[in-house]
């Protein structure tokens, strides 16, 4: 019998990941099997073998959508509620004025009846998508002043529409090219890319109030992202353009423009001062500014329009000015229209906080109430809260312009934004949840710890806009979409995973897995959550106090808040002292050589 030989076959090695990508989304068995780590995992398990991108993609940008349609056939803010209705009769209504009426009565008509008050890009917007009805489809819905309250069921499918088309053609571009980048730039694998992307486009706030309550906070979201990818990119000009058109869209965008401002300043002046790229960002982004107002302000210089304005009554910054202009004066109508898109835009004299928010004003107002103090006093007092909350993080960034501690600095920035500034509606909270988001691009950003936060957050985020969901209708939305977040990324309450450790027993826990305090913290909110929702269908609030259940779910948003503006600061300051170190080894190694 002929002695057995070696076989040459070998058997071929596992394929490793880079640490914090793929090996946070693969779970290895005893028999040496694979499983996914987490539901959403499963959706692209057989992408993980390198699929390609125009494949993969399309199918994403399919499902996502199809979820917001879904949402967008439930109820909307303010339907059959007259006479004001709600957002959604204030995007018609400015369409409707847009088309019919001159420029330089934009932002003075029936102030009284849903006037406009965002800035001009948001008016030529409602103007392009009015006149796309006006002359193709059906006049009617924005026949001026007659089409008041209009809820046709076509308007409706119109209206959601231009919401979807608004997103796919602003958002989503943006959201996927700065994915691209960003997770080359951390050495992300694109299958980690893929799962991260549909995390972040199934985001459940975002879809509730774009798609259910009706807004277009995506646009000014994505011109945001834009600004994001050029930064990466290294175009600083192009940054500027994009972030001014979401200034220029949505005045909330102010949430991120200390961070932009002191990146920018950062960028020239370390490691060395570049006048000439500082004098070319002021000139592009004055000229942006430029841009948008010139159309309304020229408007404002025919004889009619100069006619009608002087006959207006003065907006109270024009009468703050120092100089006195004539009537008969050139300058007057323009300055005039400026004073009023300005006036309107930020509107000081509504008060504190908008409704019930989950912030810190409106938390100590539920004790000791502010309604007694002077309006300037609140004023100030929210600026210098305000200013205190994002100086470490605006500074951090200044002295260490680096791309990757942008996103941690913006959410930090937001939510101190969100939880002290003036004038803050519920739906604010977008800002925020936004770059805490797009954590979950980074390395490691799909691993349990950084998911358990960035998780967390969001479900939470929803949780505080449910009774505004709850007034349009839109309870079946909520859970079905929250729900579905959170068992597609593990979460409670439909799944422990996240918490759950699979480290034998007497190793030391993971970096990136919770830490012992993070789980219970986690878990009295969700269990808070869970209480409050069972209060709120089945227990009646005592008499006198019919907002009870509503205040206490500010008190609770308004702590989960804070402490998710505390974990973005620690994770800025963490990452920046591992930049610092990195580069002190580094110069000491070059020393050495």
């Amino acid at each position: 019998m002929a002695p057995t030989t070696p076989s040459s076959h070998r058997p071929r090695k596992r394929r490793r990941y880079p640490t914090g990508s793929n090996n946070s989304l693969i779970l290895e068995a005893e028999g040496g099997k694979s499983s996914p780590a987490f539901p959403l995992v499963s959706f692209l398990w057989a992408a993980r073998a390198g699929v390609s991108q125009w494949l993969v993609l399309p199918l994403i940008l399919m499902v996502v959508g199809l979820f917001r349609w879904a949402v967008s056939l439930w109820g909307y803010s303010g339907f059959q509620v007259p006479p004001m209705h709600g957002d959604f009769e204030a995007q018609r209504h400015w369409m409707e004025l847009t088309i019919h009426l001159p420029m330089s009565k934009w932002y003075l008509y029936d102030l009284q009846y849903w006037g406009l008050d965002y800035p001009p890009l948001t008016a030529y917007h409602s103007w392009l998508l009015g006149k796309i009805s006006g002359s193709v489809l059906d006049p009617s819905w924005f026949a001026l002043d007659d089409s008041r309250g209009f809820e046709d069921p076509k308007l409706k499918v119109f209206m959601r529409g231009t919401v979807i088309a608004s997103e796919y053609l602003v958002y989503i571009p943006a959201v996927v090219n700065f994915l691209r980048r960003y997770t080359r730039m951390q050495g992300v694998p694109a299958w980690s890319a893929s799962i991260a992307l549909v995390a972040i486009l199934l985001q459940p706030a975002t879809i509730l109030i774009d798609h259910g309550h009706f807004q277009y906070n995506t646009v000014m979201l994505g011109l945001v992202v834009a600004s994001l990818d050029a930064i990466l990119a290294g175009r600083m000009l192009w940054a500027c353009l994009f972030f001014v058109g979401a200034l220029g869209f949505k005045q909330m965008a102010l949430y991120y423009a200390p961070v932009m401002f002191a990146f920018l300043l950062g960028v020239c002046i370390f490691p060395r001062v570049r006048i000439l790229r500082l004098l070319n960002i002021a000139i592009i982004t004055i000229l942006a500014f430029a841009l948008l107002f010139t159309p309304l302000l020229v408007a404002a210089t025919n004889a009619d329009a100069r006619d009608y304005l002087s006959a207006s009554a003065e907006p109270p910054l024009l009468q703050a000015l120092p100089i006195k202009l004539s009537k008969d004066s050139f300058l007057y109508a323009p300055v005039f229209q400026l004073m009023q898109i300005i006036h309107r835009v930020f509107p000081f004299a509504r008060g504190l906080f908008e409704d019930k928010v989950a912030n810190a004003w409106c938390a100590i107002h539920t004790f000791y109430k502010l309604h007694r103090f002077e309006a300037s006093l609140l004023q100030r007092v929210s600026l210098g809260a305000t200013l205190a909350s994002i100086l470490i993080p605006c500074g951090i960034i200044f002295r260490h312009p680096r791309a990757s501690l942008l996103l941690p600095t913006l959410a930090s920035v937001a939510w101190g934004f969100f939880l002290f500034s003036f004038q803050v509606h519920e739906k604010s909270v977008l800002l925020p949840l936004l770059p805490m988001t797009l954590l979950l691009a980074n390395d490691g950003g799909l691993s349990k710890d950084t998911r358990a936060w960035v998780g967390w957050a969001n479900v939470l985020g929803s949780w505080t806009m449910y009774p505004l969901l709850k007034r349009d209708e839109l309870r079946v939305p909520y859970f079905v979409m929250t729900g579905l977040w959170a068992y597609l990324m593990g979460l409670p309450p439909t799944s422990l995973e996240t918490y759950r450790s699979r480290t034998p027993g007497g190793e030391s826990r993971p970096v990136s897995e919770p830490r012992i305090l993070t789980k219970l913290l986690h878990f009295c909110f969700y269990l808070a959550m869970i209480v409050w929702h069972v209060l709120d269908a089945f227990v009646p609030p005592p008499e006198g106090k019919p907002d009870l259940w509503v205040v206490l779910n500010v008190l609770i948003g308004a702590g989960g808040f804070g402490i998710a503006y505390l974990w973005c600061m620690w994770r800025l300051i963490t990452q920046c002292w591992q930049i610092d170190r990195k580069a002190a080894e580094e110069e000491s190694r070059k020393k050495k050589e």
